[in-house]
């Protein structure tokens, strides 16, 4: 019914751009530390929620300039879960992500550039449901890079952004007695990522 946005995804890994902070050659999302959510207006009076569950990328940097951040994640299209099988089974459907066409969303950056105290617009091509737009990442880090238990190297940033699901061919939608439609056009995509220096 309503989603698979995407951000960046969302999107979604630009939020990777901060935490790297000129700090390493290459960091890897790890995706059990890391979310992808959206939210969508339905039937004009309520937002319904939903996330990936499943995204993989990298991001690698040259020198000490953290404008250099090369970000490349992927969002799997099926991990999508709103917590009804119904409305997911639709949105998996030809009628919104049609994932056994486009079984992924992609981000691949184009441009970093700071916007304050720990945060970065980060630019990229976002592409979802066989359509590419650049979109706008709102990136803050979480913090200085910490090592875990295990001797890793870890970061984190989060990440915030808007599309409209139409611009990227997702049309579906219903007509509603009273005026209004049932599915929003607008998404906005929140992004937290964990990620690993290699």
């Amino acid at each position: 019914m309503n989603s698979w946005i995407s951000k960046v995804v969302v999107a979604i890994a630009f939020t990777l751009a901060a935490p790297v902070l000129a700090r390493a050659d290459t960091w890897q999302i790890d995706p059990m530390h890391t979310s992808v959510e959206f939210t969508v207006r339905h039937m004009m009076i309520s937002n319904i929620k939903g996330v990936f569950e499943k995204t993989s990328g990298t991001v690698t940097v040259e020198g000490s300039d953290p404008t250099s951040a090369k970000i490349d994640a992927t969002i799997d299209a099926t991990s999508i879960d709103t917590r009804v099988d119904k409305r997911d089974a639709h949105l998996k459907s030809p009628a919104f992500l049609d994932v056994d066409k486009f079984p992924t969303i992609t981000f691949k950056s184009t441009k970093v550039e700071a916007d304050g105290a720990d945060k970065w617009k980060v630019t990229g091509d976002l592409t979802l449901h066989g359509v590419t737009k650049p979109v706008v990442l709102e990136v803050e880090s979480s913090g200085k890079p910490i090592a875990d238990p295990m001797g890793n190297t870890r970061a984190g940033a989060s990440a915030t952004t808007k599309i409209k699901r139409g611009d990227f061919g997702l049309l579906w939608n219903q007509a509603l007695e009273g005026g209004g439609v049932m599915v929003g056009d607008e998404v906005a995509i929140s992004i937290d990522v964990e990620a690993i220096k290699k």
